[in-house]
């Protein structure tokens, strides 16, 4: 197999792995990359897919104890188990109904590199302004958080439809609105995200179930392999330094990217010699 498609596939979910949870948008680091490096994987989305299941197993690895108690837990009424249990159903509603609606409309007008830099700037722009004026948090643990604002979270994470918002991102703002500390935040949209991505996988296999093609295989297991690895050292590093590093460094870096991408694109539209 020739070195460039399979080095293009490594880079590839090596980005996936970096950005998947951290609040800087995955979609939107894919799309720029795949489009500046002409990266063409298998037909039907199946790399993209494998690279997002790769991530995935990622977190649950790390989750697993969690998961486990969750499990086993969630069937006593009043459990903390329960309540995280509560929580985690509320918040993935709004996104699994509203993806489920608007998913071909926005992947088919929205998923270019324009859209891209616009909602990584003022995403940015977001994290900075609710680090600096949000009140000190009442919520310390996932239990904690409750119906309501579980909800409100939910509806924040359905915004990450849009690419350049981060799912990772929007479930971590909508969190720190409703006065869940940082370290909890995250460990929430952790969490969050295997339901909201295993169904986002299930359904994007569903609809693209007569195009999959599983032929470059090489180039799909290095993806995959590529996006657990890095994903596994991203999450649990996020959970030890986020409450030291707070989320105001990867505002700057989205406004930074975003500024970026927007160059990038006027100098490539300029006309030759100009």
């Amino acid at each position: 197999m020739d070195a460039y498609p399979m080095f293009s596939a490594f880079l590839m979910g090596l980005v996936e792995g970096l950005t998947e949870f951290l609040p800087i948008s995955s979609t939107g680091h894919l799309i720029v990359l795949g489009e500046a490096i002409g990266f063409q994987g298998p037909p039907g989305k199946t790399f993209e897919i494998t690279i997002q299941l790769g991530a995935i197993v990622a977190v649950i690895w790390v989750f697993r104890h969690t998961l486990a108690r969750i499990a086993r837990g969630m069937w006593r009424r009043g459990s903390e188990e329960y309540y995280v249990a509560v929580n985690l159903a509320l918040a993935f509603l709004p996104a699994a109904v509203l993806g489920a609606t608007l998913h071909g409309p926005i992947t088919r007008m929205l998923f270019n590199p324009l859209t891209v830099a616009i909602a990584l700037i003022l995403g940015g722009v977001a994290i900075i302004v609710i680090e600096r004026v949000r009140r000190v948090p009442a919520i310390h643990s996932v239990p904690e958080i409750g119906p309501l604002s579980a909800v409100l979270i939910g509806f924040g994470q359905a915004l990450a439809m849009i690419p350049g918002t981060s799912r990772s991102g929007a479930t971590i703002i909508s969190a720190l609105l409703v006065g869940v500390e940082r370290k909890t935040a995250a460990e929430f949209s952790f969490l969050l995200a295997i339901p909201t991505m295993l169904a986002a996988t299930a359904f994007s296999l569903f609809k693209a179930r007569a195009e999959l093609d599983f032929s470059a295989m090489g180039l799909i297991a290095t993806g995959f392999v590529t996006a657990f690895v890095v994903a596994l050292l991203v999450v649990r590093w996020l959970l030890a330094a986020i409450s030291r590093i707070g989320f105001t460094p990867f505002g700057w870096y989205r406004i930074a990217l975003g500024l970026l991408i927007l160059a990038w694109l006027a100098l490539r539209q300029a006309p030759a010699g100009a």
